[in-house]
């Protein structure tokens, strides 16, 4: 059986010059399978998929899958790297749209690869009925090989997964884990009550209380500054140390707040650059993070 605990990284797309910059996101890999996270994202809403064509796309998940075979090192339910094992790192892959039948056809070319699971949306403007989303993920979960995660985020797609819903769809034997977003705290303790889905948070502010809850871990896009804070903070509240755990996630929350202050993943991308880690580049219609945000964000570098 899958695992979706501990800490996941929604990984950005590095530009340099306006192409994708390939060594910056292996880089990126190594840098957060040594801080120790459970799992990476692959085109997911951080990764601005909506901006790459298809080859691009193709590309960056092979860039992805590629590094996280080669730093190896496997992690269990705590997201601690195991030196002795040669694992990969595991890789989920943001798959979105709005035509079931070309997502069908898309997780045709998707069943071969070495992936974790496959993170997946509500269908995006069209804001379909309630049955009409149950339908859907059958479907696309049908065809899958690889795990299924729900990714419930109201705010992007127009329309929530209603607790009815989710509890049909966590019926499927290939979805596993939801990616929770849409703000709703009845939702979130149904599910956990529930037991048979994976709880992630996907709202970073609230991984503490999720987590406490008993949820499962977080897709972190702040986790992309400091990691090696998010995971210690997962681990102490994995092992019941809540003292240690809400001191970890108190210091967190100026970065986390920063992080989504202006539209995701500027902010997150303004953050890696004053790092060093990649040049501050997106692509229109995602515009960089304003110069005030950014002077916050470099502070809050220096900082430490």
């Amino acid at each position: 059986m899958s695992d979706f605990s501990g800490i996941w990284i929604p990984l950005i797309t590095p530009f340099a010059d306006g192409a994708v910059d390939h060594a910056a996101l292996r880089a990126l890999v190594r840098r957060y399978a040594d801080a120790g996270v459970a799992g990476l994202v692959a085109l997911g809403t951080t990764g601005e998929p909506a901006t790459l064509d298809a080859a691009e796309q193709d590309a960056v998940l092979a860039t992805i899958l590629d590094a996280a075979q080669a730093v190896g090192g496997a992690t269990g339910s705590t997201g601690a790297a195991d030196a002795s094992s040669s694992r990969a790192l595991p890789v989920l892959v943001g798959v979105s749209g709005n035509h079931t039948a070309s997502m069908l056809a898309r997780i045709e070319q998707l069943n071969s690869l070495p992936l974790a699971g496959l993170l997946i949306a509500a269908p995006y403007y069209i804001r379909p009925a309630q049955q009409g989303i149950v339908a859907h993920f059958n479907a696309l979960a049908d065809a899958s090989a690889h795990p299924v995660v729900l990714y419930d985020i109201p705010q992007r797609a127009g329309v929530r997964l209603e607790l009815d819903t989710l509890l049909t769809l966590a019926a499927h034997p290939r979805i596993h884990a939801i990616k929770d977003c849409a703000g709703s705290l009845d939702t979130t303790l149904a599910l956990i009550r529930d037991g048979r889905l994976q709880v992630l948070a996907g709202d970073d502010l609230e991984i503490f209380n999720t987590l406490c809850a008993g949820g499962s871990g977080a897709i972190a896009a702040s986790a992309h500054s400091r990691p090696e804070s998010f995971v210690a903070m997962y681990r102490a509240l994995a092992d019941g140390r809540l003292a240690e755990g809400r001191r970890i996630f108190h210091t967190l929350v100026p970065q986390i707040q920063l992080a989504f202050a202006e539209p995701n993943p500027a902010p997150v991308k303004a953050l890696l650059a004053a790092e060093g880690w990649i040049s501050n580049e997106l692509r229109m219609p995602m515009t960089r993070a304003s110069d005030e945000l950014s002077r916050r964000l470099v502070e809050l570098v220096e900082r430490g």
